[in-house]
C-alpha cells in the first residue's frame, strides 16, 4: 500500500464507529485450504499475534505495520497488502484495529506469520477474478481517502491507481501523464469507479468511446487530450 503521512493514532472504538466502509462487497474466502498437518485455528494465538504488533495502542499503526510487512516478507506498497486489508475490512490505510484483525484473520484462518505467508499466493491469485478485482478496486477509494474528505487527493489517487491498474491497463501510463498535467486536485467516487469501467471497456485506440455516453467530464477530457497528444 502506498505510504501515507502518519496520522494521529485513532482510538480503536472510535475508529470502528466513525470509519465504516459501505461501498464494497465483503470478501468471501474460497479455496483457502489449511496446510496439511497444521493445528486448528486458534483465536487466542491470533489475538497474541495482533498484540505483538499493536502493543498498548490497541491498533497496528504505521510503524508496527512496517514491522508486520517485513515479517511476512511483503513490501508495504505491494498490492497484496491492499487485498489483505480488504479481507480484514480495514477502514483506514496504515491501521488495523483488533476487531478488523480478528475478523479477517479468522476468515483467512491465519493465526501466525507462517500461516499468512502460506496464503500470500492465494491473496494475489484472487485478483484474477474480475468480480474480486472490482471489489478491491472500489474498496480502495474509501480505504485510502482521508475520512474528513469526500474525495481522494490526487497524489493518493495516482498512487493507488498505479498500484491497482499499472500492470493491467495498457493506457495507464498515458492516463497518468494526463492526470499530471490536469487541473484536477482530487478524484471523487464517481470518477474513481468510472476509471475502472473505462479501463475495462474502452479500446486502447479509443475508437469505441462514446462522447455522448454517461462518462465523467474527467474522462471526456482525457480522451480529447489523448487524441491531441497522439496527433502532435
Amino acid at each position: 500500500m502506498p505510504v501515507k503521512k502518519k496520522r494521529k493514532l485513532p482510538d480503536a472504538d472510535d475508529h470502528e464507529r466513525k470509519c465504516k466502509i459501505t461501498s464494497f462487497t465483503r470478501p468471501q474466502i474460497r479455496g483457502a485450504r489449511p496446510v496439511s498437518g497444521d493445528k486448528l485455528f486458534s483465536n487466542k494465538k491470533c489475538l497474541a499475534w495482533f498484540h505483538a504488533y499493536a502493543g498498548p495502542d490497541k491498533v497496528v499503526g504505521p510503524e508496527a505495520m512496517e514491522r508486520f510487512c517485513e515479517d511476512i516478507g511483503v513490501e508495504p506498497e505491494n498490492i497484496i497488502m491492499l487485498v489483505l486489508a480488504w479481507h480484514l475490512g480495514a477502514s483506514s490505510m496504515g491501521f488495523f484495529t483488533k476487531e478488523e484483525w480478528l475478523r479477517g484473520m479468522t476468515l483467512l484462518q491465519c493465526d501466525c506469520t507462517e500461516r499468512l505467508q502460506n496464503k500470500l499466493d492465494y491473496l494475489r491469485s484472487e485478483l484474477n477474478d474480475s468480480a474480486v478485482f472490482k471489489n478491491v478496486y472500489r474498496y480502495a477509494f474509501d480505504f485510502a481517502r482521508d475520512k474528513d474528505q469526500r474525495s481522494l487527493d490526487m497524489d493518493t489517487a495516482k498512487s493507488m491507481l498505479s498500484l491497482i491498474l499499472a500492470t493491467t491497463w495498457p493506457l495507464f501510463p498515458v492516463f497518468s501523464q494526463f492526470l499530471e498535467q490536469s487541473k484536477y486536485k482530487g478524484m471523487n467516487k464517481d470518477q474513481w469507479y468510472n476509471v475502472l469501467e473505462f479501463s475495462r471497456t474502452i479500446d486502447t485506440d479509443l475508437s469505441n468511446y462514446d462522447e455522448d455516453g454517461a462518462w465523467p467530464v474527467l474522462l471526456d477530457e482525457f480522451v480529447e487530450w489523448k487524441k491531441c497528444w497522439s496527433a502532435s
